[in-house]
């Protein structure tokens, strides 16, 4: 079996190398060759567009930034979607939204393709230790086809349903991270404004029923102010946008989750768009800034 590998970032980079530790073979794209040049060798090989790559492989995996880079990929100019084989598999990785999904689904299936949604949960670690949780949205058949991939470059399956049901899990999942990392910051500026440090906080907060068990795998960064990626900001604040889209679709309100991604957007035009998402900690915990916004405002009336 020959696997294609199309996006190497933060997250594709290390669920491609687990593949090749386990002695697939793969054949990879990427945007900037750069970032695949570890992958290359013996067991690895470069391919010049997406439609080039889909004519070596039977599976292909997409882990790509959002919905338009997807679709580009797929069906723009030398996309992979005409190119791959008669029952080749096609597992998208990538955090889209439901309904784009459902429709990758369909044009799939229009060129004979097998179509999954496969979107994971774990940052960066996670992926390099194979250590994510694949929610997988297929055919109970195409599932049972890949699970020995997925199974090289994470540890827990769940399958959720047919076409769409994945990502549709993903943004549950990416929802609830999102609000719960900006509601414990904001927690913390109150405390730290009442007096109380920083140190008495995480201490008392932390392991209680009041804050999401994650939150504590993020201390070193927010003390350490060190905000390395291992899940970028402006990825976090896409993720919350398409969940408020699917929203919309289905006729759900979702006022805190609106509120919470312009939050982050702010945070982007703060300067905080390559950093982990937990530095909107440091955004929401900015004294300063945040006094001058408010003697912004008074002044202005």
């Amino acid at each position: 079996m020959k696997i294609g590998f199309i996006g190497l970032g933060i997250m594709g980079s290390r669920m491609a190398a687990n593949l090749q530790k386990h002695g697939y073979p793969l054949v990879v794209f990427n945007r900037t060759r750069a970032k695949a040049e570890p992958l290359l060798g013996p067991c690895g090989t470069f391919s010049d567009s997406p439609a080039k790559l889909a004519g070596e492989v039977d599976v292909l995996f997409t882990m790509l930034a959002h919905p338009d880079v997807v679709e580009q990929a797929a069906l723009g100019r030398n996309g992979f979607l005409n190119h791959l084989k008669s029952n080749a598999v096609w597992v998208d990785c990538s955090s889209v939204n439901p309904s784009f999904s459902k429709k990758m689904a369909v044009e799939a299936e229009a060129r004979k393709v097998r179509f999954i949604d496969a979107p994971v949960t774990g940052s960066s670690p996670a992926a390099a230790d194979a250590k994510l949780i694949f929610w997988v949205g297929a055919d109970t058949a195409d599932l049972e086809r890949i699970r020995p991939l997925l199974l090289c470059m994470g540890n827990k399956i769940v399958p959720t349903g047919g076409h769409g049901t994945g990502t549709s899990m993903k943004m549950v999942v990416n929802l609830l991270l999102g609000t719960g990392m900006a509601a414990f910051a904001e927690a913390m500026a109150l405390g730290e404004g009442l007096g109380l440090t920083s140190n008495m906080l995480f201490d008392s907060l932390l392991g209680t029923p009041a804050v999401a068990p994650f939150l504590a795998s993020k201390r070193e960064k927010i003390e350490s102010g060190n905000y390395e990626a291992e899940f970028p900001l402006r990825w976090m604040q896409k993720d919350m946008h398409l969940a408020s889209i699917s929203a919309y679709e289905s006729g759900v309100a979702l006022p805190l989750t609106n509120v919470t991604k312009e939050m982050y957007r702010l945070a982007m035009r703060d300067g905080h768009a390559a950093e982990d998402f937990s530095a909107i900690y440091e955004f929401a915990t900015d004294n300063e800034r945040v006094t001058g916004n408010v003697h912004e405002l008074e002044t202005r009336k």
